[in-house]
């Protein structure tokens, strides 16, 4: 099996950045399905074996960048080892920005004296010594702030590839050449005594894209808060009990099986189960409910939530990446690292717009040399660095992953757990909701509520039919065999248990042949049910399941168990049918228990009666309709139906299998949060679609001006630098958004 890696990238400064890096490791043997994260600066990929790492490692610095390999699996935070990693940190940034900063302010006051006849009066101040002064001062913000445009530019020029460095590169490295050569050797290129020089051009492109990169890298930070509270969650250290004695250790050194001391007011540290006292325990971060749920012997214990009163010990079963927590973080970075199918078009244009841009600008200088007449060569330099400046595509691949981040990480926080940007994306087209009834409509914890017994004591009915269904998974056997057990009924063992699918199930019980099922089943056996057949019917119409119960060929009574219907299916629904969604409940269910069920919560569409490997078909016929069909379900006979769906979503109270079929898991279990995540997608693709906007845009109309010569390089570096930074801010908008 694959192993799959999300790793930091450093050196990445545009969209075309991850068009290279994809390329590199695309072309590592036995490396597959690479994505590069702009925004979170990541690359995702998997690998056939751990010695493949080096190769992919090397391939990557080829073309200038550093792949940060793995350091270990414990539960350390990498923040500060990527901060230390990364030529692009913020600290690295902040200090290169006020070393550029401190030198051009006088480099910039002097340019602009120079032009007042006043300054230049002075006798120390002759043009050729205030354009030495200048050179001196610019060549280090040039070869310092400036020089990973310079290196990378340089990398890429050997690989015969060009991207925003490159730009920049040039753009400043033309300025400054021209102006070193004009003040060294004026003659050498017969320019005159007086020759005009651009350093302060070249000096404030590089300090106003270095800002632009500070401020980008800051609200970059923001995109990522979600991951970093949910880390946030888990304790720093442990206290476990070794041969009856305390002792604190850091997390990374639980082992399964440790015995873990919680005292009030503590973060638990592991998933686990409660082996000695009792508190109530605050899950909020989780299921979303604000009050404390009680926790005593054999409760289970997750992870990251806080303990509210008294102390207790729990084994632990589940540690670090395997725990909930773990899990949850595991799923919202893949998610965050992830495309959408709408970034391909950024991915596409951005792999042949530098290229394109590079060509505009030289035919720009050499169009406005040739026909500028005197003067032409400084007005083509100066509009030859404006187009390069301007055409940066850092907003274009900023606009998509930093949406999905900041959506991803918002969905998170409201308990909605997106596989990955695809299932985000179209999750705003969803048209069709079909939903499963038991655990996604209803509770999932039906009981029993009525027994009509025939020729047979009422207990010895329960007996029976529990001592049959007691070998079945089903959430209604449970429910009889837990309605045996509170009223001390004895169960006996079975043999020859068969399950027939969709119907009910058959057991041998004390020698007599013992069929407990739907009247489909008694049908089959061909057992007379009219007996019960109008009480059958009111039980049904009350929205109750029906067990009937034959023995050896006999019927011998009836039991009703009624799973409650969740607080909130009703009003999620009508908010669904208010969205223009169309809902579908699907269910094995008999028809008229299903309608009866239906019906309160506003359902008009009903799949009644459906077998387990018929609920896929079902999801296929509505396809074939010309519908876009999320499916919502958290059993395993679900699993088929919620891979085939065009979106499938799974409730997080559901099994382990039905989570892993599905594109979006709904930790917190209620009907309203699949409103919620279809809400969180239609935000995100608008914000998403907006971005894309501005930037196709800016680019649109910035470079057209720019080689009019109707914008100077400093302001086109200044637009440049905001324009990301408005992508990025744009995105962090949805953090405000209210999905319930």
């Amino acid at each position: 099996m694959n192993r799959k890696l999300n790793l930091p990238v450093a050196g990445m400064t545009c969209a075309n950045c991850v068009a290279r890096v994809e390329k590199a490791l695309q072309k590592v043997d036995g490396i597959e399905n690479v994505s590069v994260n702009f925004a979170t600066e990541k690359v995702s990929f998997e690998m056939k074996n751990d010695s493949i790492l080096e190769e992919a490692k090397k391939a990557v610095e080829r073309y200038g960048y550093k792949l940060k390999t793995e350091s270990g699996n414990d539960e350390k935070s990498s923040d500060s080892e990527e901060k230390e990693f990364s030529d692009e940190s913020y600290n690295s940034l902040k200090s290169n920005l006020i070393f550029a900063a401190v030198l051009t302010v006088p480099i910039f006051i002097v340019s602009m004296l120079r032009e007042f006849y006043w300054f230049q009066n002075f006798w120390w101040v002759s043009e050729d010594y205030t354009n030495r002064l200048l050179l001196v001062l610019t060549t280090p913000i040039m070869f310092v702030t400036g020089k990973k445009f310079f290196k990378i530019f340089w990398t890429n020029l050997k690989h015969f590839s060009a991207d925003m460095n490159s730009l920049v590169a040039i753009g400043t490295g033309s300025a400054f050449a021209y102006s070193a050569v004009a003040t060294l050797f004026p003659d050498m290129i017969g320019i005159g005594n007086h020759p005009h020089v651009y350093f302060e051009t070249a000096a404030v492109i590089i300090v106003l894209i270095t800002f632009g990169k500070l401020l980008e890298s800051r609200a970059k930070n923001k995109t990522g808060a979600a991951i970093k509270k949910l880390l946030e969650l888990k304790p720093k250290e442990a206290t476990i009990i070794v041969d009856g004695v305390e002792k604190s250790v850091a997390l990374n050194l639980l082992k399964l099986g440790d015995v873990i001391l919680i005292k009030p007011g503590e973060k638990i540290p592991a998933d686990g189960v409660v082996i000695n006292g009792s508190s109530y325990v605050d899950e909020s971060m989780l299921t979303g409910e604000s009050m404390p749920i009680e926790k005593q012997l054999n409760s289970n214990v997750i992870g990251g939530t806080i303990n509210k009163n008294g102390t207790f010990k729990f084994s632990a079963t589940a540690l670090g990446d395997n725990s909930i927590l773990g899990q949850i973080v595991r799923l919202v970075e893949e998610a965050q690292g992830s495309k959408a199918p709408i970034q391909k078009l950024a991915d596409k244009v951005s792999s042949v717009f530098v290229p394109v841009v590079v060509l505009i600008a030289f035919i720009t200088f050499f169009a406005w040399f040739v026909f500028a007449g005197s003067g032409g060569f400084n007005i083509a330099l100066i509009n030859f660095v404006s187009v390069l400046i301007i055409a940066c595509p850092c907003a274009l691949g900023l606009a998509t992953p930093t949406a999905i981040m900041v959506g991803t990480g918002l969905g998170a926080q409201n308990g909605i757990l997106i596989k990955n940007g695809e299932s985000l994306e179209i999750a705003h087209k969803i048209n069709t909701v079909v939903l499963d009834k038991t655990g996604t409509v209803t509770e999932g914890k039906p009981a029993v509520t009525d027994v009509a017994s025939i020729e047979i004591e009422h207990d010895e009915l329960i007996r029976l039919v529990a001592s049959v269904e007691n070998n079945s998974e089903h959430p209604v056997a449970e429910a009889v065999v837990n309605y045996a057990r509170s009223r001390g009924i004895q169960i006996h063992a079975s043999d020859y248990f068969k399950n027939i699918e969709g119907m009910g199930v058959t057991a041998i019980v004390d020698g007599d042949m013992t069929a407990i099922g739907s009247e489909k089943l008694m049908s089959l056996f061909s057992i007379d049910i009219s007996e019960v057949e109008e009480q059958s019917n009111t039980f049904a119409s009350e929205g109750k399941s029906i067990l009937l119960c034959a023995v050896n060929g006999l019927l011998k009574g009836i039991v009703a168990v009624e799973d409650p219907i969740k607080k909130d299916s009703k009003e999620a629904v009508q908010e669904l049918q208010s969205m223009g969604i169309e809902v579908f409940m699907l269910t094995g269910d008999n028809k008229r228990t299903a309608q009866a069920i239906a019906e309160r919560v506003g359902i008009k569409n009903v799949f009644a009666e459906v077998l387990p490997n018929e609920k896929a078909k079902k999801i296929e016929e509505l396809q074939n309709e010309k519908r876009v069909v999320a499916m919502v379900g958290d059993g395993i006979n679900d699993s088929p139906a919620l891979t085939i769906a065009d979106l499938g979503i799974a409730m997080g109270t559901g099994t382990d299998i039905a989570i892993e079929s599905s594109d979006i898991t709904l930790v917190r279990g209620n009907l309203k949060s699949v409103t919620a995540a279809i809400k969180l997608s239609k935000y995100t693709i608008r914000t998403i679609k907006q971005n894309l906007f501005w930037a196709f845009v800016y680019n649109a109309i910035g470079i057209p001006f720019a080689a009019l010569g109707l914008l100077s390089p400093m302001i086109a570096a200044l637009a440049m630098s905001m324009s990301s930074v408005s992508v990025v801010s744009n995105s962090l908008r949805l953090k405000k958004v209210k999905l319930r």
